[in-house]
């Protein structure tokens, strides 16, 4: 391969798992790579894991709200480039807005909010596994690995679990546009259908508060300041799709790996105790949920040698970051032991560094203990159909296979502990 057969906005090509070699390429030769677009003015491209991490850590020189976080740009006229979040949504904005959207809604992510939840999740994670044990085969993404972050979300919000099959829904039909058994979906409708959920959610928590995280957001106040509606709605909706989108395919992507390695998963089975949470990193460096995020530069800069101008846009690739062989030993090889293990599958520190990371590890930790521990022999029972994007590394569809064995206990009585 050499520069001039990378194409970055080649779906297929992500969809095919070709990217990996392109971005050894531009690792090598061109780590900050300029590249043609037919609908825009161009961007630049960070493949290095030293050049993200210092960019995510100077969100005043590179800007998450001036353009965003999609490599689109907003047409205020049109509409064109999706829905326009800029300095409303909290990954969309910069200091100092950014810090007071940040510590309104903490109170929600404390770690006493995140203890309390896991026991919950842990009877959950029992009874998502009881719904398959008995089968000895499912569809682990649909089955499985939707399943707790799902959960979790509902949890979370204070919502029936009925209705997180909407959230799921509306994740996929904004995430999915360029996939093409998501094609015919409107995206802008379903992040509407959210909107209208969380306002009238918030409604009912200021009429009637309950120990969930939409009463403290609603009710969560520094001095006089407190969240707008339009704030509210936009965290709403982002606690939906990354709460969601990141740690199912997190999950599902683990246990691709995993399959794939299959002496990885015995050392994982013979000390899990000892090794769950190094492997849970390795999954997150491996998996790496978010392909990318954008920048857009603030004023002239220089990365590299390459002169970046006042308005370019920069796309950050973490699926190339988490692959750099100067920070990573052996970095094609999944190891369940890999430690200093600096992945940035959260962001690379900083003002932006992911909210949800402490609970994503959580959940992570429940999951697959839970499933290693009842689910002796699994195995791949066809090929993984992978998500058609280069924004979100996903998987659709794994189905699985295992001996059938027992319901762990009834799940009547698992969710009865949960709400007791």
């Amino acid at each position: 391969m050499k520069l001039e057969d990378v194409d970055l906005l080649d779906l297929d090509r992500f969809w095919r798992r070709e990217h990996d070699e392109m971005f050894s390429l531009l690792r090598e030769e061109a780590p900050v790579f300029w590249h043609e677009e037919p609908d825009g003015p161009g961007f630049w491209n960070l493949a290095k894991h030293d050049d993200l991490v210092q960019t995510n850590r100077d969100p005043i020189l590179f800007s998450s709200e001036v353009g965003g976080i999609s490599r689109f740009d907003f047409d205020p006229e049109t509409n064109a480039g999706g829905m326009d979040t800029r300095g409303i949504m909290m990954l969309t904005t910069d200091p100092p807005k950014h810090t007071r959207y940040r510590r309104l809604v903490n109170k929600g992510f404390t770690p006493r909010m995140i203890s309390k939840l896991e026991e919950a999740l842990r009877y959950r994670a029992t009874d998502i596994v009881n719904q398959v044990i008995e089968r000895g085969e499912c569809d682990f993404v649909v089955d499985l690995a939707s399943e707790l972050p799902l959960q979790a979300i509902a949890e979370i919000m204070g919502v029936p679990q009925e209705d997180r099959y909407k959230l799921f829904d509306w994740s996929n039909r904004m995430i999915g546009i360029d996939d093409p058994e998501y094609a015919n979906e409107d995206s802008a409708v379903a992040s509407m259908e959210l909107y209208a959920f969380a306002n009238n959610l918030a409604k009912e928590r200021a009429n009637e508060p309950k120990d969930d995280i939409v009463t403290l957001l609603v009710n969560a106040t520094i001095g006089e300041d407190r969240l707008t509606e339009i704030e509210f709605d936009a965290f709403m909706l982002l606690l939906t799709v990354a709460g969601n989108e990141t740690t199912r395919n997190a999950t599902s992507g683990g246990m691709l790996a995993l399959l794939q390695h299959p002496e990885e998963m015995a050392k994982l089975r013979e000390d899990i105790d000892g090794r769950l949470d190094t492997a849970i990193d390795e999954v997150l460096r491996w998996s790496t949920p978010v392909m990318h995020f954008r920048r857009t530069a603030t004023e002239d800069t220089e990365i590299r040698g390459q002169k970046i101008a006042k308005g370019d846009k920069l796309l950050m690739w973490h699926v190339s970051a988490n692959r750099d062989e100067e920070v990573f030993d052996d970095p094609f090889k999944f190891d369940v032991e890999r430690s200093p293990n600096e992945h940035i599958s959260f962001g690379g520190g900083g003002a932006h560094f992911c909210l949800g990371a402490n609970l994503a590890r959580a959940e992570l930790r429940i999951i697959i203990r839970e499933m290693l521990s009842r689910m002796d022999d699994i195995q791949l029972a066809g090929e993984p159909d992978f998500l058609r994007s280069n924004f979100i590394q996903g998987i659709k569809h794994l189905p699985i296979t295992f001996t059938p064995d027992e319901r762990k206990a009834p799940a009547e009585a698992v969710l009865a502990g949960a709400s007791a």
